[in-house]
């Protein structure tokens, strides 16, 4: 692992304490003290001004895709790319220490959990009620202290606002996971070794083919691109960016190749960082 990570003494998160990006805070950098932050901005800000050495953003949910808002806060943060985090998301029932499931008749959650759930909601004919936070909604609960209340959120929620489990891993479907990265205010490149992802953002240049001329640099090259996102600037149909991630590291000759092949054909680009890929992806289909 890359010294940025292992060094770091206080990582920043978005969401209440106990939320999904605390439990990968704690797993990713577990000696690390996990900063909670109310928006993606103030996370970003608290690694930026130096308040925290890193900062973890989830950036993509197998079932939902892309996370809105992030991709084009990545650039503009100034931040560095040193780490990746994939984590399996197990969502639980919870509610009241004195609860039992016969009196539950709301559940509070944010709107992705709730859809992620919609079986256990329909079987039991509970209403559904959208929250800003999974944490937050298990918080809520907790000061409801209503035992028709349950929330949808992780254990490490429940542990936080003294609520049990009432029924464990209620997702639909459980190959549901995360992918957050680890981010830092200093540019960390991993070594030539092992696997390795390399993230940049690029914008091509106003001609006809433009993208499929950058990419194909990559394609003669053997360079696998695993993930190829577009996002609009400053609210122009016009000027578009777009987020990749490669596999394979910026010193290795083909991946060399296909980088000097994009400048050409891109008005500008940037390596956002180059790190260890993370094992979840040895088992991803």
């Amino acid at each position: 692992m890359i010294n940025a990570i292992d060094h770091a003494k206080r990582v920043a998160f978005q969401g209440e304490p106990g939320a999904y990006a605390n439990l990968a805070a704690l797993l990713a950098v577990p000696h690390a003290q996990a900063i909670p932050k109310p928006t993606f901005e103030d996370a970003i800000e608290a690694a930026k001004s130096g308040e925290t050495d890193l900062v973890i953003i989830p950036v993509e949910n197998s079932l939902i895709g892309r996370i809105a808002d992030i991709h084009h806060l990545l650039p503009e943060s100034g931040l560095h790319i040193v780490g990746e985090h994939f984590l399996p998301i197990r969502h639980q029932l919870l509610g009241l220490k004195q609860a039992s499931l016969d009196d539950i008749k709301g559940v509070y959650s944010q709107a992705p959990a709730l859809a992620q759930c919609r079986s256990l909601l329909r079987e039991n004919k509970w209403v559904a009620h959208t929250w800003y936070d999974t944490a937050g909604a298990a918080k809520h609960v907790a000061e409801l202290g209503d035992k028709s209340a349950a929330a949808i959120a992780s254990s490490l929620a429940g542990e936080f606002y003294g609520l049990k489990i009432l029924k464990t891993d209620v997702e639909d479907e459980h190959h549901n996971a995360t992918r957050f990265l680890i981010m830092s205010r200093q540019e960390e490149r991993a070594p030539n070794v092992g696997k390795v992802v390399t993230s940049l953002v690029f914008q091509v240049k106003n001609i006809p083919a433009a993208l499929y001329k950058a990419m194909g640099g990559f394609a003669t090259n053997g360079v696998n691109m695993t993930k190829l996102e577009s996002y609009q600037l400053g609210g122009s149909f016009n000027a578009t960016q777009f987020y990749a991630d490669i596999q394979g590291h910026p010193q290795q000759p083909p991946v060399a190749r296909a980088l000097e092949e994009l400048a050409f054909h891109t008005a500008n680009h940037k390596i956002m960082g180059v790190y260890p890929a993370h094992p979840f992806r040895e088992d991803m289909p």
